[in-house]
């Protein structure tokens, strides 16, 4: 596969991830009690922006490729430090921990694998 499609497939999976989030996020069951709201509706917006910024790097996949070394990191890594002081503070499930920062290693991974393996075809065209 070459490296625009890996580059594309990393942009969609991560914009597909985030819109369900965005969506659960937003679900009134989940959003708990009236203090949580306003915070849960800022993630909220955040992670819909997210989305469409992911949308917009796969426009133009070599050159906004930079995108997806910002969701490698601080995103990603933020995203599973938050789910794991949330189940060490009983607030999730350990299962939910675990499935939750398997999902998102696997999508850092194949973030940082398109964005290198893009950096490598741009320095041999160069």
């Amino acid at each position: 596969m070459s490296h625009v499609r890996w580059l594309r497939l990393s942009y969609w999976v991560g914009a597909v991830a985030d819109a369900v989030a965005t969506v659960a996020i937003l679900i009134p069951a989940r959003m708990g009690e009236s203090d949580f709201r306003y915070p849960m509706g800022l993630a909220a917006a955040l992670m819909l922006a997210w989305t469409v910024l992911l949308i917009w790097g796969d426009r133009k996949p070599v050159e906004r490729r930079g995108i997806l070394l910002l969701t490698v990191f601080p995103l990603i890594p933020g995203l599973m430090a938050s789910g794991i002081a949330a189940g060490m503070a009983g607030q999730l499930p350990l299962v939910q921990v675990v499935a939750r920062s398997v999902v998102l290693a696997g999508i850092l991974l194949l973030m940082l694998y398109s964005y290198l393996k893009a950096n490598r075809a741009v320095a041999r065209a160069a």
